[in-house]
């Protein structure tokens, strides 16, 4: 069951409380006091080894989360190891080969023509 946390909207404590995905979200203490839901983002770790390839890179990454900049550091890393092996990055070739004819000629900002 996943936890949600409430902040007292008078002492801005915050506290964790478990419920169901199906629940209403909402905390109400024994005063009658209700608090205030945070949002926040979920923070996990995924693994930190990268072979390079495409299907590497989506083995390590499927059904596991993580940050957003934990993704992107992985998916540069993967470049480097296909820079390093391969003389160029193929996929990344790819990418702004594709970025560039949906948006009519258009360069990715990264793209300095490799």
């Amino acid at each position: 069951m996943p936890i949600y946390q409430f902040k007292n909207p008078e002492t801005e404590e915050v506290i964790e409380v478990i419920q169901s995905m199906k629940d209403r979200h909402v905390h109400v203490d024994k005063d009658g006091l209700e608090w205030e839901r945070v949002f926040c983002i979920p923070n996990s770790s995924i693994d930190t080894k990268m072979d390079g390839s495409l299907e590497g890179f989506m083995r390590k990454t499927q059904n596991k989360s993580g940050t957003l900049g934990d993704l992107e550091d992985m998916s540069r890393e993967a470049s480097e190891i296909r820079k390093k092996e391969q003389g160029q990055d193929k996929v990344q070739k790819k990418h702004f080969k594709a970025y560039s004819e949906k948006r009519h000629g258009m360069k990715h900002q990264k793209d300095k023509g490799s």
